[in-house]
């Protein structure tokens, strides 16, 4: 990446794509894909990168990018008779806004049914993906605005893939007595979490169904506290040495280098005509006192 000029936010290049570098005064950073409003660094104030993004991945527009944090709308997964994840990741987004306030430094992308994506199918809408910065926090805020006469439902998630020293030391708090569903089975398998740390042995894939507004991740060497708001459900997943080994996207051995932590709305939410949903999400970097 190249910056052009010093400023709340700066043009540069990332692989082959247009991007915002937003940078705090405290010195915290992150850049910003205009294709997916993608969010595919993040370096607080006290230094150190705390997102993965793949070797492998297509910096071309091409196809979704592998790591970061990848915007999910208008639906999850292939919950839907729409393009897997939706539109929203592979579209090119606009820089609506930008700035300081107080300490922090913000950007605003803007993705609406006006910009002629055929896949919005029949549903006017208007999005706006904000990234806030400052010091060891990042907050990330989704808002969706059917512009349209008629109601519509969607599905939203904040794909966020988090770089970790070493798997095998990653735990999650915060989720103990959550009811789950585990996707690797066949059919999946519903139960609740019984240990106070979810750990990462092998493959994993579950919904979270109503989780607690907060969760603590340690990622090994590293402390992150993950609160939510709007976004009601939490997706955990890493695909494991075997899934992993069929994704092209991803390099040798790059599955033990993250795990998905993600603020999600798994169950479609209906959105009557000229009203407004907002999911936020924020990520703090914290002092690390103690290992699980």
């Amino acid at each position: 990446m190249h910056a052009e000029s010093r400023n709340a936010v700066t043009a540069v290049q990332f692989g082959q794509l247009p991007a915002m570098c937003v940078q705090a005064p405290d010195g915290a950073q992150a850049t910003v894909t205009l294709f997916g409003a993608h969010l595919v660094s993040w370096r607080p104030a006290a230094g150190g990168e705390r997102l993965f993004c793949s070797t492998r991945s297509a910096l071309d527009g091409s196809k979704a990018i592998r790591g970061g944090v990848p915007l999910i709308f208008p639906q999850f997964a292939a919950r839907g008779d729409g393009m897997r994840h939706g539109f929203a990741r592979v579209s090119t987004w606009r820089l609506a806004a930008s700035g300081f306030e107080q300490d922090a430094a913000f950007a605003e992308f803007a993705l609406s049914s006006a910009d002629g994506l055929t896949a919005a199918g029949a549903h006017p809408f208007d999005l706006r993906f904000r990234v806030t910065l400052s010091a060891n926090t990042v907050q990330l805020v989704l808002h969706v605005r059917n512009t349209g006469s008629a109601g519509f439902s969607f599905a939203a998630a904040l794909h966020s893939y988090f770089k970790v020293d070493d798997l095998d030391a990653v735990a999650l708090d915060g989720l103990k007595n959550t009811r789950y569903t585990d996707q690797t089975r066949n059919p999946p398998h519903s139960s609740r979490q019984a240990a106070q740390f979810l750990r990462c042995p092998h493959a994993l894939d579950r919904i979270y169904h109503a989780t607690p507004g907060e969760l603590t991740l340690q990622t090994g060497t590293a402390l992150l506290r993950l609160q939510q708001q709007g976004f009601h459900d939490t997706v955990v997943w890493n695909p494991g040495a075997a899934d992993a080994a069929a994704l092209s996207d991803l390099g040798a051995g790059e599955w033990r280098e993250f795990l998905c932590v993600e603020a999600a709305l798994i169950d479609p939410h209906w959105l009557d005509a000229e009203q407004e949903w907002l999911g936020t999400c924020r990520i703090e970097a914290i002092e690390m006192k103690n290992q699980f």
